[in-house]
């Protein structure tokens, strides 16, 4: 059986700060879909580009990863409600019909509303993307120009066929129950994200903030063996600013190639650009010195964390090199 993987695609660099959050793995989820005959809508949800399995068929026909709708044979098109796994603000929209080539949608477009509750029938929905010519077997990148708040998105196929992947990258509006709550504040689903690394041979950084514990090693940030002086680093934004009360390094699944020691740095700044960070982040006060690590564990830290203001950067060292299943800053946000 032969499978085929999606190209690589590099997103826009003025998209690349923003939060996926139509990510299944943070919570999104379909509510409603008008049709899923050949392929589940959920499908379109994964984070993992999709793929093409050439001679996988099923009872319905030909498998295919992503939604697929039935051909449709009468008026009208296909649609789909997604609930976002966390409320935020849109900004930028990827249709991907990656596999899709001679049963994709002739256009889309897209709405979203703002409701907390699932309450969708009373729901306002809004206009985002006017209906939009799609092409095959491509990435459609979508600029967006909203600055309100949004739960739920319908997405509307014109006037059917299937999306291997829908991307809806804004910026996480956490929804506190009060000021004291506790929070990971580096999570995925509280828009943390990567800015830069010093190596990723075996797995990215961005695993770091994914939620759960991480499934295997490739389900972490593991660095090739340093055959030169110095140590691996990575630069990550918190998704909000605040206040540092606990921290959890977890090497799970790292057994003979976990960290001799690992420490953090941090810093709040407003202004400065990624690229600023980047050298900026050499001298940055310590939150947590240097810590032996051990295989396979959860390293909890309280009285260790250091006295600090509230940030909103931190630069995580891991020394000399080797992997970390996940980082969890505990924290409240501070205005």
């Amino acid at each position: 059986m032969v499978t085929l993987l999606a190209p690589a695609f590099e997103l826009p660099t003025h998209l690349t700060h923003l939060t996926n959050l139509a990510d299944a793995r943070i919570g999104a989820k379909i509510m409603d879909c008008s049709d899923e005959f050949f392929a589940e809508a959920k499908r379109m949800l994964n984070a993992d580009a999709p793929i093409f399995i050439e001679d996988k068929f099923d009872d319905h026909g030909k498998w295919m990863d992503g939604w697929e709708t039935r051909r449709k044979r009468h008026a009208g098109y296909d649609w789909c409600i997604v609930k976002l796994g966390v409320a935020g603000k849109i900004y930028g929209l990827d249709i991907d019909t990656t596999f899709f080539t001679g049963n994709y949608p002739a256009s889309a477009a897209l709405e979203a509303c703002y409701a907390p509750d699932d309450q969708l029938d009373q729901a306002e929905w809004h206009s985002l993307l006017p209906n939009s010519v799609l092409g095959s077997s491509q990435h459609h990148i979508f600029d967006i120009s909203s600055d309100q708040v949004f739960t739920h998105i319908r997405l509307n196929i014109f006037p059917d066929g299937g999306i291997a992947r829908l991307r809806v990258y804004g910026e996480v509006q956490i929804q506190l129950k009060d000021h004291d709550q506790i929070l990971d504040l580096l999570a995925l689903e509280n828009g943390g994200r990567v800015i830069a690394y010093s190596d990723a041979h075996y797995g990215h950084p961005r695993n770091l903030i994914n939620p759960g514990r991480g499934v295997n090693m490739g389900d972490g940030w593991e660095t090739k063996r340093r055959r030169t002086p110095g140590f691996d680093w990575c630069v990550l934004a918190l998704g909000q600013a605040g206040l540092i009360e606990k921290i959890e390094i977890d090497t799970a699944h790292f057994k003979g190639n976990f960290p001799a020691q690992v420490s953090i740095q941090a810093v709040y700044v407003q202004d400065a650009t990624d690229p600023q960070l980047i050298p900026q982040s050499m001298f940055w006060p310590f939150l947590l010195e240097a810590q032996d690590m051990q295989m396979n564990h959860v390293h909890s830290y309280i009285n260790e964390v250091l006295a600090h203001e509230k940030i909103s950067h931190i630069r995580i060292n891991m020394i000399p090199d080797g992997g970390i299943s996940r980082i969890r800053l505990w924290g409240k946000v501070t205005g």
